[in-house]
């Protein structure tokens, strides 16, 4: 989800761009990204050094964009950046991006890895993430743009990167994320848009449909037979294709649509696709996930 301050910077005219957040989401490749579309890169720049960094950038012929990264490695230096950071954008066309995931997201990425969490190996994973999440959240709240990167892999992150600081947000280069959930395990975190589709009756309550989902032609057609779903699918789809070329022209690289039934199995999952097939007819990038079919 992406977020921005009062007044921020254009994307595309940033000269100094900050990449900071959680160990695990991502800045590595962050940085490399800027990097491949000619941004100057450094990682881990000492805060007390950013001033003079972005005056250095400012004066040199062969720099004219530059991106760091500051992350918990610094330490208590962090305390000091939202002020720093402030002072900043007064002098320079800076823009702070701030990379997140969700918990089970981190976890599983520092197992896969293998590495320890920076903040040490005393403590669990999960333990180490709550109190980074703590220490960064005044950073976070100056941020102009708030990514969470847990559905991206590599190629997808760089690209919503490129897209975003590169230009051409008048074409239909925006993510689209179509997912199902069930209302038992909760909203996902990282929904743009929720639609609830409870409304419409539940397969769940026939017996041969109780193991299936919302992908076997039987059960969707048992959803698509009753005419509020139809409706209700051209209405979604309409208003849907109406609505992304706005959050495109509004400088939105990715947008997660979610519709959530009571288990996340049937309803939510035929929805889920129909919408899917609609926009990518329409000419958008989709994919489609179901978060709780297997539960």
């Amino acid at each position: 989800m992406a977020k921005r301050t009062k007044e921020p910077p254009d994307s595309l005219d940033a000269q100094l761009v900050i990449i900071t957040g959680l160990s695990g989401s991502g800045k590595a490749t962050v940085l490399k990204a800027f990097e491949d579309i000619g941004y100057y890169a450094v990682d881990n720049l000492p805060i007390g050094l950013i001033q003079k960094f972005a005056e250095l950038t400012q004066d040199a012929p062969t720099v004219r964009r530059a991106a760091l990264v500051i992350d918990i490695r610094e330490g208590l230096g962090l305390k000091q950046f939202p002020a720093i950071y402030k002072k900043l954008r007064r002098r320079v066309r800076a823009t702070l991006v701030y990379l997140e995931a969700d918990d089970s997201t981190l976890v599983r990425r520092f197992s896969e890895t293998r590495r320890p969490h920076p903040l040490g190996i005393t403590t669990s994973v999960s333990k180490s993430i709550r109190e980074e999440r703590e220490q960064l959240a005044p950073i976070r709240a100056v941020a102009d743009h708030i990514i969470n990167t847990s559905k991206f892999n590599v190629h997808e992150l760089r690209e919503v990167i490129e897209n975003k600081f590169r230009g051409g947000r008048e074409q239909a280069n925006i993510r689209i994320d179509i997912t199902s959930f069930g209302y038992r395990h909760g909203v996902p975190p990282d929904s743009d848009l929720v639609f609830d589709v409870r409304f419409l009756p539940n397969p769940n309550y026939i017996p041969e449909f109780k193991k299936l989902t919302g992908r076997h032609p039987r059960v969707a057609r048992y959803i698509r037979s009753f005419p509020q779903t139809v409706e209700f699918i051209e209405r979604i789809s309409e208003l849907l294709v109406y609505l992304v070329p706005h959050y495109i022209r509004e400088g939105k690289s990715y947008l997660t649509i979610a519709f959530g039934c009571t288990g996340g199995h049937h309803r939510s999952v035929m929805i889920a696709s129909e919408i899917r097939k609609r926009l990518a007819h329409a000419g958008f990038k989709v994919k489609e996930t179901h978060r709780d079919v297997k539960r």
